[in-house]
């Protein structure tokens, strides 16, 4: 495995170390808010689930576009 190979599958890992981090705060911090954040998804259909999907992808491309 080549130094470059090794560095995109280092910097794949921590992305997905920090986002595993990230999503773990809310539940941490505050179960019920997050039980209840989950409640209300449950009541939206799909066409709002996918917009906001749709949403996060964008602004992490554009996050990612501005930071590297």
């Amino acid at each position: 495995m080549s130094w470059g190979d090794r560095f995109m599958w280092e910097t794949f890992l921590i992305a997905i170390a920090l986002m595993l981090i990230l999503e773990g705060m809310l539940p941490f911090l505050s179960p019920q808010t997050w039980r209840e954040m989950f409640r209300r998804l449950l009541e939206i259909n799909d066409n709002q689930i996918r917009f906001i999907g749709l949403t996060s992808m964008l602004v992490g491309l554009m996050l990612l576009l501005i930071v590297s």
